[in-house]
């Protein structure tokens, strides 16, 4: 019997099933730009679920997403349950071909989609950042980084970028950081109006994509 789907959005490809891809939300919620990279995953052959860790909780602003993020990280032990019922469910739901599975994290979203690569070894072995580190042990990790970061940003200064990408080589794991110019945090997210860059998100989203399929990455 498979698992009944936990809060979140799920989008499949019209083959099925697909390769699974974990999407993990920023601070905001899972709101429409997050479900709208989730289609666009889809679109591309990929089985995308983004499990909602506010449970229906959305917001676009900053103080209410500080809160809304705060009393998340207060209680890491229920985010990191919900995290792995969310692996089943995808794993199961995704198709035959389901062994491994990448994860993409979205600021907030990034250290979780981190801490997941570590707790998971063995099924999660692509791990995609956007404008997000994490702290932690990559001993144990068995997977690839890729991570897209902001030139100003003022809630990932570089040496927090440069300190992660140190700590996962030294690790041995394969790594490609990427900074764009002339962009602050959450230059991809389309409803952020004030900092979009559509031209950085599109080459983020080209990176992202030939990374997932292992293909060379432009």
């Amino acid at each position: 019997m498979s698992p009944a789907q936990p809060d979140g959005y799920l989008a499949m490809p019209a083959a099925g099933e697909g390769s699974p891809v974990l999407v993990l939300h920023p601070w905001w919620g899972l709101n429409d730009t997050i479900k709208a990279f989730c289609t666009q995953l889809a679109e591309a052959g990929f089985a995308a679920f983004a499990p909602d860790l506010y449970h229906g909780k959305v917001t676009d602003q900053i103080a209410e997403a500080e809160t809304l993020s705060a009393a998340l990280d207060a209680n890491v032990g229920q985010a990191r349950a919900e995290l792995a019922d969310a692996v089943t469910f995808l794993r199961q739901r995704a198709g035959s071909g389901a062994s491994g599975m990448a994860v993409i994290g979205f600021s907030l979203g990034a250290f979780y989609a981190l801490d997941l690569s570590v707790a998971a070894p063995d099924i999660i072995q692509s791990v995609v950042l956007f404008y997000g580190t994490g702290p932690g042990d990559f001993s144990r990790a068995k997977a690839a980084y890729l991570g897209h970061f902001a030139e100003q940003d003022e809630f990932e200064p570089p040496s927090s970028v440069t300190g992660l990408e140190e700590e996962l080589k030294r690790a041995g794991r394969p790594v490609t950081f990427y900074r764009y110019p002339d962009t602050g945090h959450w230059f991809c997210e389309p409803d952020r109006v004030q900092v979009y860059n559509a031209a950085a998100a599109g080459l983020a989203w080209d990176r992202t994509l030939a990374f997932l399929r292992r293909s060379p990455i432009p």
